[in-house]
């Protein structure tokens, strides 16, 4: 991965101590790009993927919070800001499943603690990336990382995570919608089955398994093949 445009643009990757958000950070690293690394509790892990972003010829910064409280995915991309004095790339990748749960044995914490990790931290780090994007004159991109389950409904117990994913990707359309006329553009990337810690602890073995089985290629992805598929030119 080698985009030469990238070199020194500052850029936010929320979720990224680890999977997905974790392999784009070091890709981003790897054109020279300034990435300011989110997390939550893995504090080790995302200094692990600074120290990679440094090593490969990028610049890091680390941020940690929880995106789920309210103003906290804002606080973040201020940090961000903050740090790099500007904000041409958003990569909203945090995120979580939490558990999968019949929906007669739903409780209402679970819908909240789902909606607030998933739905309103995008939408509050869209929001002030795009008042800050604004602010600069000259564009940006947000990337807002989805699901397959948002098209397909997901597995069993997955209602209310693949509800979410379908909001991030209806939101995002419309988003796009909204800011082009900025010179902002807004993308999904829906991964499908990819191996990473969530999908190791929301899903057993046989779930895993019985998706395998309606993959072409026999197995599942990886968070490094969604690195080379994350639309990260910045060519509008």
């Amino acid at each position: 991965m080698q985009f030469s445009e990238l070199k020194d643009k500052a850029c936010l990757v929320t979720g990224a101590s680890r999977g997905i958000g974790a392999a784009v950070a070091r890709g981003l690293g790897g054109c020279g790009a300034r990435a300011a690394v989110h997390y939550r509790s893995g504090r080790k892990e995302a200094e692990g993927v600074a120290a990679d972003i440094e090593a490969a010829g990028g610049k890091s910064f680390l941020i940690g919070g929880d995106i789920a409280e309210r103003g906290g995915a804002e606080r973040i991309v201020h940090e961000a800001v903050a740090a790099w004095g500007r904000l041409d790339i958003l990569i909203n990748n945090a995120g979580d499943q939490i558990t999968r749960c019949p929906i007669v044995d739903t409780p209402d914490d679970l819908f909240d603690r789902q909606m607030n990790i998933n739905v309103r931290s995008v939408f509050e780090a869209c929001r002030g990336g795009v008042r800050q994007m604004r602010r600069q004159g000259d564009g940006g991109v947000i990337i807002n990382v989805g699901s397959v389950a948002g098209r397909t409904g997901g597995g069993s117990g997955s209602q209310l995570y693949a509800g979410a994913k379908a909001f991030i990707a209806t939101f995002s359309r419309s988003l796009a919608k909204e800011v082009v006329a900025d010179r902002i553009r807004v993308n999904v990337l829906s991964p499908g089955v990819i191996a990473t810690d969530m999908q190791d602890r929301v899903s057993t073995p046989a779930q895993i398994a019985g998706a395998v089985a309606t993959i072409p290629m026999g197995r599942v992805g990886t968070s490094e093949e969604c690195v080379g598929n994350v639309p990260l030119s910045l060519q509008r």
